[in-house]
């Protein structure tokens, strides 16, 4: 995980002014990938406590509209946010209790861009997530039903 000297530096390279809220919230996405927007709040109040809510929804913003930071928000779940960018990985969500997990892609360079059929698209992104249990969900799933 960058330290505190690089969360700037990244701050910096993104043309962003170096501020203690964006700092503290880029820490709290790298400590926490794939945390939702209250669960970064929460981290950045533990360093910041004056540090309203709204700025952390600001400095998300800014930071995912300059690619530091990457929004997710798979279906029924709220907006997340991590600090793996760039790489067009995908996500694997336990239904049972919600946890999300990287996944690279299964073949090769980004194998998913390349559409059947892009209808004229000029494809960026592509998202693939798979759905099932964890292991702890899956583990305690198995021992309900063998009693």
């Amino acid at each position: 995980m960058p330290s505190m000297p690089d969360y700037a530096a990244l701050l910096r390279g993104a043309e962003l002014r170096v501020t203690r809220p964006r700092v503290a919230v880029l820490e709290a996405v790298h400590a926490r990938p794939h945390a939702d927007t209250e669960t970064i709040f929460g981290a950045v109040r533990t360093v910041l406590e004056g540090v309203s809510r709204q700025a952390v929804y600001d400095v998300l913003h800014a930071v995912t509209a300059v690619g530091l930071v990457r929004r997710i928000q798979p279906p029924g779940s709220v907006a997340r946010y991590e600090s793996r960018v760039g790489d067009n990985h995908h996500h694997v969500i336990c239904r049972s209790c919600g946890v999300i997990a990287d996944v690279d892609c299964a073949v090769g360079e980004a194998p998913c861009l390349t559409a059947s059929d892009d209808n004229g698209f000029l494809v960026e992104e592509a998202e693939v997530i798979y759905w099932g249990l964890c292991p702890d969900c899956s583990t305690s799933q198995t021992s309900r039903s063998n009693p």
